[in-house]
């Protein structure tokens, strides 16, 4: 496989971009963290990498709400670098704080075509309050490869702005162009039709993550960096325990959410390596 280089931006209040970095390199990426000074002043460039990370956190303190000022630094820094970068058919993945920069910047929905728009947000939790959490989600039919073969998922939210709002013929264009990824659902698969605490912010139609037309630029609330292992879930004393009973080794197997990467990793590899 051609080594893909990722970049994952750390700094100024960016806070799960180790954990990121980790789940890329265990992918089989060559992933490096790039302070946010040092993209925007082109020290270093955006187009010796193949994906950009853009991690959770809270970016600049989630002043004047989540993920603006950093969706603003970059827009105005970057707009063309970005633009390119996405021509060039390379991935963007938003994860948590992540997700509401490429919201707050434009880059997603990217509704027509429209980059550097802003058409949805992610706004205050319905239940009013942080929610740290772990939540199932449904994969809906898409063309992004961040979540091919993987049909459901449990991953764990932390955020306190994350609803998904936006005007209803924005949500059903959604719907129709499959740029709606991931929704909340209950254990069992069924969707969670805005029901607390499966829905654990109010988002509209348990939209989770969206990703834009092509599907290669992501955007998601729940942490696939943090379930990249068995030991990250709650359950795994009870799970480990359950194999010791009947005298076999626990397999310790990889978490749920170490596919998305490894997805990107792969049809970066198989499409754009040589970029």
């Amino acid at each position: 496989m051609a080594t893909i280089k990722a970049l994952v931006l750390y700094g100024f209040g960016l806070n799960c971009d180790h954990e990121t970095k980790f789940a890329l390199e265990q992918s089989g990426a060559d992933a490096q963290r790039v302070h946010i000074t040092d993209l925007i002043s082109r020290q270093v460039s955006l187009n010796d990498y193949h994906l950009l990370a853009l991690p959770g956190g809270f970016s600049w303190g989630d002043d004047h709400g989540a993920g603006v000022i950093l969706g603003l630094r970059l827009k105005m820094a970057l707009q063309d670098d970005l633009e390119e970068f996405i021509r060039a058919g390379k991935v963007i993945i938003g994860i948590c704080n992540g997700f509401q920069v490429l919201v707050n910047m434009g880059l997603l929905p990217g509704l027509g075509g429209v980059y550097f728009q802003r058409q949805v947000a992610l706004i205050h939790n319905d239940c009013g309050n942080f929610r740290d959490a772990w939540v199932h989600l449904r994969v809906r039919p898409t063309v992004c490869p961040f979540v091919k073969g993987i049909e459901q998922v449990e991953l764990p939210v932390r955020h306190g702005e994350g609803k998904f709002y936006a005007p209803e013929e924005v949500v059903t264009a959604l719907f129709q162009n499959k740029q709606v990824v991931l929704q909340y659902a209950t254990p069992t698969g069924e969707l969670a039709q805005g029901r607390f605490p499966a829905n654990p912010n109010g988002s509209l139609r348990d939209i989770a993550g969206i990703c834009d037309a092509s599907g290669r630029i992501l955007g998601l609330m729940p942490h696939p960096e943090a379930f990249i292992s068995a030991f990250q879930h709650p359950t795994w004393t009870r799970d480990k325990e359950t194999w010791r009973r009947q005298g076999l080794p626990y397999p310790a197997p990889a978490g749920a959410g170490l596919r998305i990467f490894q997805n990107a990793v792969e049809y970066l590899a198989a499409n754009v390596a040589s970029c």
